[in-house]
């Protein structure tokens, strides 16, 4: 079989349209502190760890992270990333069945979740601004304005994508500077006021936005500890300090998000480049979130926002039929702008903090798309899959597998169906809990690179560093590989009870196995299927795609 006839064509069709400063933009997105961050801190509430050491000693163990990937990508920087390293490295099968399994069909659960930071930082807080409360509390509390939410969401950012690389560029350094723009001015109004400010600002605005009682503040916090919120800002042994990562890395685990798209990145062979954009925005994320945390506790104080976290939650989840004294999600930017009197500088700093939402969107999409793009692109997918849009150099079909199928688990998640007594709205750490074991396989792969392709890696820019005589790319690995095993056991087997996604949860193993099952069955197929057409995949398996 001749070489030149292993891959669907001889080029990808693909362009790199992208800088470094593009990519660094998207992995400062992809930890998104106003979106995944704000969201998934106020779920835990419960946790006995200091949330700022947790950031902290989280977000070092995640650099050895920026040096796995950033390595992989200078070594065979190519669209599909994990699939790509995984399958050239760990062979065929794993490298398929981890990476689709991890950056396809799990991003479809990723769907209804952003849907709901996006109504909770967009249309709540601007409808009531507006004086459209009960608009503002229907898109709180109704789950039929949540998926309504979410169809708006999905074409939007199909629309976007469909523009391509350059285009989507653009849309994110706009979305970057404006979206900063505006924590600016909530960082200011934090610094400046004072909790008593705060507090005369929460009772007015909370009445005349969503119709609270009077004395919110004290009902809030006293809802709260009846929900049991206990998580401070400082302080914990090292042992709850870890318990609390499992929870805080659905939002700080994703600096490489954009490991799959480095086929379209100016330089990607460049590892100092790549390691830096990565850790640059690790660490500004970072430290961003504790500044940010230390302004909200001087001011709204990290005891009503943790009590404000609580109830709103308790009630969410269904652990009580009282509803919160704020009918809305506790948003600290919003809570911030109650600082003021005037609800045109509300409104503006409020659209301009939905920004951070707007520059970040397509992460629930375009990564995975270049994964399928890359698989069909070594014929396990059909071959449309692997068409580009000659325009845009976009891969529409690709883009279509994530955005339909995302809007149908998006509905059993939004109506929480049930499977054996748990309901998909259970399911959201498994949405990190799958992706973290597609970066173990890849991690894997970082770790015996040296030693299963010497010839590859000794031909690349990581074969310099090196830490006490070792690869220093497998070292990196080791770290992070250990912080893996790590999580995954505590979200399988959850001894403390304080994730709900592991083997007690029926709905949440049906729905992995399925997904892992569906990878595993379209992999076979496309074994037999090419292997009747006369092509091996195995060969296929043997080489770097081409660019």
């Amino acid at each position: 079989m001749a070489k030149a006839t292993l891959f669907l064509r001889k080029a990808t069709g693909l362009v790199r349209s992208w800088s470094v400063f593009d990519a660094f933009i998207y992995a400062f997105f992809s930890i998104n502190l106003i979106t995944l961050g704000l969201y998934i801190i106020s779920q835990m509430y419960f946790f006995e760890g200091g949330l700022i050491p947790t950031l902290i000693i989280s977000g070092i163990i995640i650099l050895a992270e920026c040096v796995v990937y950033a390595g992989l990508i200078s070594v065979m920087p190519r669209a599909g990333g994990d699939y790509v390293w995984q399958s050239r490295i760990l062979g065929g099968g794993i490298g398929f069945v981890l990476a689709v399994t991890g950056w396809w069909f799990i991003l479809w659960l990723w769907t209804p979740l952003y849907s709901d930071m996006l109504r909770h930082i967009f249309f709540v807080p601007l409808t009531a601004i507006l004086g459209m409360k009960d608009t503002a509390l229907w898109f709180a509390s109704d789950p039929n304005s949540w998926m309504l939410v979410t169809v708006i969401m999905c074409a939007l950012i199909a629309v976007v994508i469909a523009l391509g690389m350059k285009a989507y560029a653009q849309v994110q350094k706009i979305s970057f500077w404006i979206g900063n723009a505006g924590l600016a001015v909530v960082c200011l109004f934090l610094l400046v006021g004072n909790n008593t400010a705060f507090r005369a600002g929460l009772e007015a605005n909370a009445t005349k936005l969503f119709g609270a009682a009077p004395g919110v503040y004290e009902a809030t916090i006293a809802a709260g500890q009846a929900a049991g919120a206990v998580t401070p800002l400082f302080g914990g042994s090292l042992a709850v300090i870890f318990l609390a990562m499992p929870y805080l890395v659905f939002f700080n685990l994703w600096p490489n998000w954009g490991a799959t798209l480095y086929g379209e990145v100016k330089g990607a062979d460049d590892f100092k480049k790549n390691l830096s954009g990565m850790a640059y925005a690790l660490i500004l994320t970072t430290v961003l979130a504790v500044v940010f945390f230390l302004l909200v506790d001087k001011t709204i104080t990290w005891n009503f926002m943790n009590n404000a976290n609580a109830a709103y939650w308790n009630f969410r989840w269904g652990y009580t039929t009282e509803a919160p004294p704020l009918a809305a999600w506790p948003y600290p930017a919003m809570l911030g702008m109650f600082l003021t009197t005037s609800p045109f500088l509300q409104f503006i700093v409020l659209l301009a903090m939905s920004f951070w939402f707007f520059g970040w969107a397509g992460t629930v999409f375009l990564s995975s798309t270049r994964v399928i793009f890359a698989a069909a692109f070594d014929r396990i997918l059909p071959e449309a899959v692997a068409s580009v849009e000659p325009r845009t150099r976009t891969p529409i079909w690709a883009m279509a597998l994530m955005v339909v199928p995302g809007l149908i688990v998006s509905y059993l998640f939004i109506y929480n169906v049930q499977i054996g007594g748990s309901g998909f709205s259970s399911l959201t750490l498994a949405s990190t809990l799958v992706i973290a074991v597609t970066f173990l396989g890849s991690t894997i792969a970082a770790i015996l690179l040296p030693y299963i392709k010497p010839d590859l890696y000794k031909a690349s820019p990581i074969a310099k560093y090196k830490v006490l005589g070792l690869p220093a790319i497998s070292v990196a690995g080791v770290i992070f590989g250990a912080f893996l095993v790590f999580l995954l056991y505590q979200w399988l087997f959850d001894p403390n009870a304080l994730y709900g996604i592991g083997i007690k949860n029926t709905a949440s193993m049906v729905f992995m196995g399925a997904m892992y099952l569906l990878a595993l069955v379209i992999y076979l197929v496309a074994m037999v299927v090419r292997r009747r057409q006369g092509i091996d995949l195995n060969m296929v398996y043997k080489e770097i795609p081409a660019e």
